[in-house]
């Protein structure tokens, strides 16, 4: 698990200006990792770090060979179109290289005359998926929204009886995960509407958006061996801001017996930049649970996490319609929420998912499910804020919305504050709604 060490320093500035605004995502004490390259070009996706509004290419500082030991190493490893190398490396090198990194960017740097042109502005770049997702696993952590939707379908029971003892997750599609800018044609399924005889084909009518989280693996472990949740961290490089779109009217046909298929498959977008798990340290809280709920089995249980399990991660949904672009119109914000209301936490996601043995592979990655605060006002998707269509939610522009529709585009963001410590970002994850095929 990660702590608070130099790199976190709030004094802490950068010889690249633009990091040390106040209110920037990027300062020196994020330095997340993405793949990029320049928009039009025909270069090699590489690994990049954000500094500012800047983009640290690690091919040329790979290249510069500025660095020694397992630093250097980690460099090297990251100079690939895909992160999965550096990834696996673990711990020790993820912190090698950020330590690294920070002390090469700040002010005073001996490095400076070496890597100021291996900066490239963040208006003239492209992203790619950070590392090969081989696989996704999507959880429903929180209870907030848990209850908020079964009470939908069932009013006097809305959880099931496994929700409070055990982490739910069901493994999702990768293929279909893209970077943030995405967009996709409305999907096509089968839905039943309540007062007919048969179900009918055809484009969803209920799409929704889910804000969540994603998590990245890290260093994997051996097909048998279950990840202790005491090392469950160190088995975590990172996390993304993660939008699952969801087909509300297929879901509500096809989930049972076995849960979503065609109503999450047909597209999932995360934002480009992964913020390093080591990163987050100083925006850690403590995880409880009601003294009135069942307690996390032994496996699932630690001071540790007890004590620092949570992150209060913030994040918030904007949704931007065809009409106010064409009005050159601001987005306008639906919800906004935080990831400390989690029912489970990261290590008891990472624990529970191998306890029987299963193994992951770095870059696999956990869905946090939909975060839903304890308010309306922070439900994560516009299931909740409709009360299940029921209700229209307007917009900023005087428009009104249940459920999204063609040419819509979804914005969330993410941020980290706590006193004492510097302000970091993940920037954020953007997907539009293109009429159905």
């Amino acid at each position: 698990m990660s702590f608070i060490n130099e790199t976190h320093d709030i004094n802490l500035k950068s010889w690249v200006a633009s990091a040390n605004q106040a209110g920037n995502d990027f300062p020196i004490q994020n330095l997340p990792f993405a793949s990029f390259r320049r928009k039009g070009s025909n270069e090699e996706f590489r690994g990049g770090v954000a500094i500012g509004d800047q983009v640290l290419d690690l091919a040329a500082v790979a290249a510069a060979n500025i660095f020694d030991g397992v630093a250097q190493e980690a460099v090297e490893a990251a100079n690939a179109q895909a992160l999965n190398e550096f990834m696996g490396l673990g711990k020790a090198h993820w912190s090698g290289l950020r330590l690294a990194l920070s002390r090469a960017l700040r002010e005073g740097s001996e490095h400076q005359s070496a890597l100021e042109s291996a900066l490239v502005a963040q208006d003239d770049v492209e992203y790619a998926l950070p590392c090969h997702i081989g696989d996704y696993t999507d959880f429903y952590t929180s209870i907030y929204h848990a209850t908020a939707v079964g009470s939908l379908f069932r009013p006097d029971n809305p959880l099931l009886p496994n929700y409070k003892w055990v982490p739910i997750g069901y493994h999702g599609r990768a293929s279909s995960i893209d970077v943030s800018g995405q967009t996709f044609p409305r999907p096509k399924g089968q839905t039943k509407a309540p007062d007919a005889d048969a179900p009918s084909f055809g484009p969803c009518k209920r799409l929704d958006y889910e804000l969540e989280l994603g998590i990245y693996l890290g260093k994997g472990n051996e097909l048998g061996e279950a990840i202790a949740i005491e090392d469950a961290e160190d088995h975590v490089f990172g996390f993304c801001l993660f939008n699952d779109w969801s087909a509300r009217d297929l879901q509500a046909w096809e989930y049972q017996p076995l849960g979503p298929f065609l109503a999450k498959n047909f597209a999932s977008t995360v934002s480009p930049w992964i913020v390093t798990t080591e990163a987050l340290a100083p925006y850690r809280t403590a995880w409880h649970r009601d003294e009135n709920d069942p307690q996390p089995m032994s496996y699932l249980e630690s001071a540790q996490n007890r004590e620092t399990g949570s992150f209060d991660i913030q994040m918030d949904v904007l949704i931007e319609t065809d009409k106010m672009r064409s009005e050159n119109a601001a987005p306008s914000k639906v919800s906004e929420s935080s990831f400390k209301h989690s029912y489970w936490t990261v290590a008891q996601m990472v624990t529970h998912h191998t306890v029987n043995g299963c193994n992951f592979l770095p870059g696999d990655m956990l869905g946090s499910g939909t975060q839903s605060g304890p308010e309306h006002e922070e439900a994560g998707s516009l299931l909740e804020l409709s009360r299940g269509g029921k209700e229209s939610i307007t917009l900023s522009n005087g428009e009104e919305r249940k459920f999204l529709e063609d040419g819509d585009k979804v914005i969330m963001r993410g941020w980290c504050e706590a006193d004492g410590f510097n302000r970091i970002g993940f920037g954020s994850v953007e997907g539009t709604v293109l009429p159905a095929k």
